[in-house]
């Protein structure tokens, strides 16, 4: 197989995160890239209406997740502080 070589410009950021997904799939970027060229599996459709609408629900329970976190935090707070004040007075 005769090759050829392709020089692209990228930025630093694009460059890192191409490197990032070919390592993380234990490719070289070359072959990470090549095989990105030569996948035509383009989605359907009804694939791409089912990612947005993933998509859309990912959206809306981001911010439940946050709420959630940030009770759980606040819980852990007091609970430590009740743990210290407890440690304290059987200390004394």
């Amino acid at each position: 197989m005769r090759t050829e070589r392709m020089t692209i410009l990228l930025s630093p950021a694009s460059k890192a995160a191409v490197s990032a997904r070919a390592a993380a799939q234990g490719l070289s970027v070359g072959e990470y890239v090549r095989r990105k060229i030569e996948d035509e599996e383009d989605l359907s459709p009804e694939q791409e209406a089912e990612l947005a609408a993933l998509v859309d629900e990912v959206n809306a329970a981001v911010p439940k997740m946050a709420q959630s976190l940030d009770d759980m935090i606040q819980t852990l707070r007091r609970t430590r502080e009740k743990v210290e004040r407890s440690l304290q007075q059987g200390a004394a």
